[in-house]
């Protein structure tokens, strides 16, 4: 067995509100939080999960269980195997190949460079892509470049949770087709059962009509209770809560537009391309 290598203090390093918070909200303290670290990395080598072993990443799953060592083993289980089980989602994510060129072009999944007035990270979802050209799996895996990228060395995230909007503006029935009830089922267990996240609002926005009863399907009670949907005539109350200067302009904002935010994501993706590839290392062999 490898050596389990103490905490990088850095990354342990908070500020003293972020540490109220931490303690009030997630259970974390001083005198756990290494100490919980370590019986992670720990358990992650004993059972051959071939999990990432940085202290943030362990982080980012306490966190996200409030700290319940048992919560956190099943969620980094969970993580890992489905990543193994989903190579059409989790598998060969270079960013120079074209397929995915093609969506990170499209804008589809966009994290907002700055936090709300709660510290919280805004992922912004597009359904701008054309169904009878990409499989859902693709648009899956163009998302998750981005988002995982966004959540790698975000520590507010990991705190604070995220805000999703997820816009239907251009969805339409061809879309509908495609989410078929099992990758319905997979997807909402990778947000709810998988990934190291606290969601703290789902909205929806632009919603169609013939979306609505899609919106809440396998979704636990909690996350029940933090969805929002907002038809086309009242998405801007969606809006009216978050600052204009971390919005792009397209969405009442300041901070860029739409082709500016597409255009950063793609290039920071790109810079990470070693980081995607070195990933493929991290699952468990089936």
């Amino acid at each position: 067995m490898a050596k389990i290598q103490n905490c990088d203090s850095s990354i342990l390093k908070l500020t003293t509100e972020q540490k109220e918070y931490a303690a009030k909200v997630l259970n974390e303290h001083d005198k756990n939080r290494e100490t919980a670290i370590v019986e992670i990395k720990r358990w992650i080598q004993e059972n051959d999960l071939r999990a990432r072993t940085d202290d943030l990443f362990i982080l980012r799953f306490l966190r996200a269980c409030k700290f319940n060592l048992e919560k956190t083993k099943t969620k980094i289980r969970n993580y890992q195997m489905q990543r193994a089980k989903m190579p059409e989602w989790y598998g060969n994510r270079d960013p120079l190949q074209p397929k995915l060129q093609e969506l990170l072009d499209l804008g589809i999944c966009l994290p907002l460079r700055k936090l709300d007035n709660e510290g919280r990270m805004i992922i912004l979802a597009r359904v701008t892509y054309n169904p009878d050209i990409f499989a859902l799996a693709d648009v899956f895996k163009a998302s998750s470049v981005s988002i995982d990228l966004a959540l790698r060395d975000s520590v507010e995230a990991s705190l604070y949770g995220l805000v999703i909007i997820i816009d239907l503006q251009y969805a339409t029935l061809r879309h509908l087709a495609q989410i078929r009830p099992g990758i319905l089922m997979n997807m909402v267990h990778a947000w709810q059962g998988c990934y190291p996240i606290r969601i703290q609002l789902l909205n929806y926005v632009n919603t169609p009509e013939f979306t609505m009863m899609l919106t809440r399907f396998f979704l636990s009670d909690k996350l029940k209770q933090r969805l929002h949907i907002y038809t086309h005539k009242t998405t801007h109350e969606c809006f009216t809560n978050i600052p204009a200067n971390i919005l792009p302009v397209e969405y009442g904002g300041t901070d860029g537009t739409i082709q500016e935010l597409t255009e950063y994501w793609k290039k920071t993706v790109e810079e990470n391309r070693d980081w995607f590839i070195d990933d493929e290392n991290y699952k468990p062999v089936l």
